[in-house]
């Protein structure tokens, strides 16, 4: 795994809104705008982003205090885009938490006019999310602190809740998830909207991963908000996997499972070769 530790930035990962308005230094914003270009994405979209100034381009939040810059992204509307976008921005957020550089996607509570300009979203483009970057305050504002009280921010569903052994018919209990137990503890960490973990797996052997979309949210005019928080999971899950020096592949392999209401195939990871 180049860059940085996925592992690491996993258990370190917290969604930031109250910056310390201390200038991002130029050494970082550039190593940011170079890690934007450098990796691929497992889904075929490419994702163009760019750093914002806020004040230049009048951009804001009513949730976020202290942010000088903004990270936002935009994408063709192809197949798999949200999860495209929702895997790239992770990638991109765990990056910038290496080098101590807070992050938190937005998409509901942005002046969204303002970003789209900024961002040149043309037809056929859309820029779902967006994230204020800078250096995390050494306190929380209430609003921050009633916010991830309110969401629950800091609570995850239970492992058997979300990996299912073969079938969903039988929860997958973590001493039992082989070369998958520490991929799939990072998928449990994952950010999502309003915290409602929509991601579910069948571990159906153990050179194969199912993963499905519990729907629960109405698609906006971006798309479905729930598919970025895919790609998000689906980020921590491959980084983990890559580190601990594994080979797979996201391949569109539908089992036809029996699935429960409002839960839809998403993609199917296939182990190919590495350690066990």
């Amino acid at each position: 795994m180049a860059f940085f530790s996925a592992k690491e930035e996993i258990k370190r990962r917290k969604s930031i809104r109250t910056f310390d308005r201390e200038p991002v230094k130029k050494t970082d914003t550039d190593l940011l705008e170079h890690f934007f270009g450098s990796r691929e994405n497992p889904f075929g979209a490419d994702v163009e982003f760019r750093i914002l100034d806020a004040k230049k381009y009048k951009l804001s939040s009513p949730v976020i205090s202290g942010a000088k810059l903004y990270m936002a992204a935009k994408i063709k509307r192809v197949k798999n885009y949200e999860i495209a976008l929702g895997y790239g921005f992770e990638e991109v957020c765990l990056f910038a938490q290496h080098l101590n550089i807070g992050s938190v996607m937005l998409a509901s509570t942005l002046n969204r006019k303002a970003f789209e300009e900024a961002m040149e979203v043309s037809e056929g483009e859309v820029m779902p999310v967006a994230s204020p970057i800078g250096y995390p305050a050494e306190r929380m504002s209430l609003r921050e602190i009633l916010m991830r009280k309110s969401l629950k921010s800091d609570e995850r569903l239970p492992f058997g809740e979300l990996f299912y052994d073969k079938s969903f018919g039988t929860s997958l209990k973590e001493e039992n998830a082989g070369r998958y137990a520490d991929a799939l503890s990072a998928v449990v960490r994952a950010p999502s909207a309003a915290n409602k973990q929509p991601w579910r797996c069948v571990v159906s052997d153990e050179n194969t991963v199912h993963f499905y979309e519990k729907k629960t949210m109405k698609d906006s005019p971006l798309g479905d908000v729930q598919k970025v928080d895919m790609g998000i999971a689906l980020c921590h899950f491959n980084l983990v996997m890559e580190e601990e020096g594994s080979e797979g592949a996201f391949v569109d392999d539908d089992p036809c499972f029996a699935v429960p209401e409002n839960v839809h195939y998403i993609t199917t990871y296939k182990f190919l070769k590495g350690s066990v």
